[in-house]
């Protein structure tokens, strides 16, 4: 392992295989630290993407939190499809959990295409309650709630930041085409060229075994897959969203909305969160309320599409647009938002400080 200390008191660990642990260097805050945090990268990332906003948590929660950010599905690795990174993160947080006995707590935030790998490994790693609520005995302070756990941990915030939860073919959620029908065509029909198995999964081409696409699997239960029931035990669940210049992810997509429900959004006067221009929270919807929106309310939609918003929105969410409009890095909006690299993209800093400010530990 290779060690380092910063100097505002935030310790660090890489492994060889390049994982990366952050805490205090305080002992007494990091022995009192039982909230894991897992940071899940995007597509062709690595650890070290989430160097920056592991630090500032540390930071400002060093009695709080102990982070790992995920190293199991870097690189290239990221083309092996969601559910296979689902797997390899779901084993590699078990492990980090059976290494650290202290634990009681867990919360995820990840970015891009690892806001859908999270999802998965969620419902990997969810149990359901127990039947009856067993008094603590253990004498570790972690009390045993009547309530589904995720590896065993009370599950607190999932954060995903600028993640495709409605997939990426058509309908403009991957800017850089334009939203010109036959560039999107062409793209769902050519990505796996490039992006292998996880194109198929984003751009919901993919029929293992003549299943559903897996995204659309990913609304329900099944087997020993609880996808909805994960999601359900989080305290918390949020989205941030690049409202323009993500040409990577579209803001329906990454907000769980449809065209018509996006909100016109105005430059922020919040001199703390200069780039956080809407806030939203969304309470769970049921079938009837879904009933009075067709399709063809919303001509921008599609079938397929729009069973993934109604899927999706039988949870609440907290829903953040975040917009870098103003800013000279506008266009790295996609990396912005994570401040993937602390010095080209620390304009982001304000989304990361938000996202702290507002996490339930």
């Amino acid at each position: 392992m290779q060690n380092g200390v910063a100097a505002d008191g935030v310790c660090s660990s890489e492994s060889a295989n390049g994982s990366r642990d952050v805490w205090s260097c305080k002992g007494s805050d990091s022995s009192s630290a039982d909230h894991l945090v897992i940071m899940v990268h995007g597509i062709l990332g690595s650890s070290s993407d989430w160097k920056f906003g592991a630090e500032q948590f540390v930071k400002r929660l060093p009695d709080k939190v102990f982070v790992h950010c995920s190293e199991r599905n870097m690189s290239k690795l990221t083309l092996d499809g969601v559910d296979v990174m689902g797997e390899r993160l779901a084993k590699e947080v078990l492990e980090v959990i059976q290494e650290k006995p202290n634990l009681c707590k867990i919360s995820f935030v990840a970015h891009s295409v690892g806001g859908l790998v999270a999802r998965y490994a969620i419902g990997r790693l969810y149990r359901p309650p127990k039947e009856e609520v067993k008094e603590d005995k253990s004498g570790d302070g972690c009390k045993e709630e009547q309530r589904g756990t995720i590896g065993g941990l009370e599950a607190m915030n999932f954060i995903t930041v600028a993640s495709p939860h409605l997939g990426s073919r058509g309908n403009k959620q991957v800017p850089f085409l334009f939203g010109v029908p036959a560039f999107e065509k062409a793209a769902s029909c050519v990505i796996h060229w490039i992006f292998r198995r996880t194109g198929r999964h984003l751009f919901l081409t993919d029929d293992d075994e003549g299943k559903p696409p897996l995204l659309k699997r990913m609304l329900d239960d099944y087997d020993e897959f609880y996808f909805m029931s994960a999601l359900r035990t989080f305290k918390r669940r949020v989205l941030y969203s690049n409202v323009a210049y993500d040409h990577i992810v579209g803001w329906r997509t990454s907000s769980i909305r449809r065209d018509s429900e996006l909100p016109k959004c105005e430059e922020s006067l919040n001199e703390t969160y200069p780039h956080i221009v809407y806030e939203e929270h969304c309470k769970a919807c049921d079938a009837d309320q879904h009933a009075t929106i067709s399709i063809e309310d919303d001509g921008s939609s599609d079938k397929l599409e729009e069973e993934l918003v109604r899927g999706l929105s039988r949870v609440s969410w907290e829903k953040i647009d975040v917009s870098f409009q103003s800013s000279r890095q506008r266009f790295a909006a996609h990396s912005v938002i994570q401040v993937k690299d602390e010095v080209m993209h620390i304009e982001g800093s304000d989304v990361i400080q938000h996202m702290i400010d507002h996490f339930l530990t």
